[in-house]
């Protein structure tokens, strides 16, 4: 029997973004916070893997919506700037075709109207314009009634739309991304390039809602390095966390958690026993509605909320020389045919030929490296939905297609990366459980699928969630602001609490 280990406070069980911003929120304001990570370090999916250049990314590459990360700092009494290095790209992402096209889309928007102009002609830049003016009057309008707040409502969101019938059209309701690019743009590349956008939160363009076009507002409001990889940006948070007064106990696997009087009541891991009323989970919601973390807290989330799954991905991290077109910091070779790589995915299967995204890690802010430098590759998959795959084969395949693709495109890496660089959609099943592999919890099909992640409070009192798997959704950004809402509910509900255990009778529940 574990050893039972009495503790009041607040306990975290994940160290991931949104774990890691919830317990400097809660520390911040006072209360005790432990934090449990069965990992050795901080970041969750904001991983690294080693190699001969130092730390490679192995996860999210980039900090877009700069403000929200200058709030939690600011929340805290504390400056962004004064924990981590920031980058500006003036290269957004730099795109490439087979057929020799490329294109830049750029920090500075008359930059990329002009280079649009430039490969595509008149015609293609007033598309943009206009695609661009649509994505940005969803962003504003959506921002605070269904990301920034806690509780979005259909109801409060179509007394938004009423008040603004224009946003009908922007919306294009019950069409899906693909279907509104194909009519947006004339020229196909330009559709296919923001089509790509879906697989940033985990879906398909040709399920996804036309909403999701907003994302390319999100990117054009700048995209930042971190010095050192983004993990640095974990690490400062942890940091700043613990000089608050949190405590992080690394290795440690939780295995269960308790309940009493239908609410929750403990932890248990592989080693202890930890008593507390209030739980901040920053792991796949999953995880919870299929008992892996007992059948009690099972209810907590309706299967509703993280059922279909979204994608996942083959990614490759390792250090090198590269030989070939001239690279950014953020780079993206297309498939030839869009069909040919989400058909398959759509239907569970790896795709033969599919869209390339490469991350320079050094080439962070324009620099340009002369030595080796760090890359991450990342290639859209399936979650692992069945057993009826062979691991090692798919490896193998992922493998030699990647690099032969890249190849076709004149690129190049000496030393070749090998096989053992590559982290699979099962890697990605052990490292986040009841995940299935998929690395942005529910899939963001269909109109309504926001409103149907999980929230910070759950069905079970004192449970609450944060990450990618909960609202607002999968990014760094939306982890971070899933802790403000998390931790505004627990200060709320521990003042509820508070007040009403003073009106209680003798016997009745008391808070930790």
């Amino acid at each position: 029997m574990p050893e039972t280990t009495d503790q009041s406070g607040v306990y975290v069980i994940g160290a991931g973004i949104g774990g890691l911003s919830a317990a400097l929120r809660l520390a911040h304001a006072g209360l005790p916070i432990t934090v449990l990570e069965r990992q050795a370090t901080p970041g969750g999916k904001m991983r690294c893997t080693p190699s001969d250049a130092g730390p490679v990314d192995a996860g999210p590459t980039v900090l877009t919506l700069r403000p929200v990360f200058e709030a939690l700092f600011a929340d805290v009494g504390e400056s962004l700037s004064e924990h981590v290095t920031l980058h500006a790209n003036p290269v957004l992402a730099r795109h490439f075709w087979s057929d020799g096209t490329r294109l830049d889309l750029m920090a500075d928007p008359a930059a990329s109207r002009a280079n649009i102009e430039a490969v595509f002609g008149t015609r293609a830049r007033d598309d943009f314009d206009r695609f661009s003016n649509r994505a940005r009057r969803l962003f504003e309008a959506f921002d605070l009634p269904m990301m920034q707040s806690a509780a979005p409502s259909q109801a409060r969101l179509a007394r938004r739309v009423l008040r603004n019938p224009a946003l009908i059209a922007d919306m294009a309701p019950h069409r899906s991304l693909m279907s509104l690019l194909d009519e947006a743009f004339q020229e196909p590349k330009l559709a296919q390039l923001f089509a790509r956008y879906a697989t940033y939160v985990g879906g398909l363009p040709h399920h996804a809602p036309a909403l999701l076009s907003l994302i390319w507002q999100a990117e054009a409001q700048g995209v930042w390095s971190v010095k050192g990889g983004m993990h640095r940006l974990a690490q400062a948070i942890a940091r700043l966390a613990q000089a608050r007064g949190a405590r992080i106990l690394y290795g440690q696997t939780v295995t269960g958690l308790l309940m009493r009087d239908r609410r929750v009541s403990g932890i248990v891991t592989r080693t202890d026993r930890f008593a507390t009323d209030q739980v901040v989970f920053n792991g796949d919601p999953r995880a919870l509605q299929t008992g892996l973390l007992g059948q009690g807290v099972s209810r907590a989330v309706p299967a509703a909320s993280v059922e279909p799954r979204s994608l996942s991905a083959h990614v490759h991290t390792f250090a090198a020389r590269p030989q070939g077109p001239d690279l950014a910091a953020h780079n993206v070779f297309f498939a030839d045919k869009p069909m040919a790589e989400f058909g398959p995915l759509a239907r569970g299967l790896v795709p033969e030929d599919a869209t390339l995204y490469i991350c320079a890690q050094d080439r962070g802010g324009g620099a340009s490296p002369n030595a080796l430098e760090r890359f991450e590759i990342i290639r859209n998959a399936p979650p692992t939905l069945s057993d009826n795959h062979d691991p090692t084969e798919e490896t193998t395949q992922c493998h030699t297609r990647t690099f032969q693709r890249l190849a076709r495109f004149g690129l190049r890496f000496s030393p070749a990366p090998q096989v053992t660089t590559l982290t699979t959609p099962t890697d990605f099943a052990a490292l986040f459980p009841g995940s299935q592999g998929s690395l942005y919890g529910r899939s963001p099909a269909g109109l309504t699928a926001a409103l149907k992640r999980p929230r910070a409070r759950t069905a079970v009192p004192g449970l609450y969630l944060v990450g990618g798997g909960a609202h607002p959704g999968a990014g760094v950004p939306m982890a971070t602001l899933s802790a403000r809402h998390a931790a505004e509910a627990i200060l709320a509900d521990r003042t509820s609490t508070s007040l009403s255990h003073l009106a209680a009778t003798p016997g009745g529940m008391s808070t930790a």
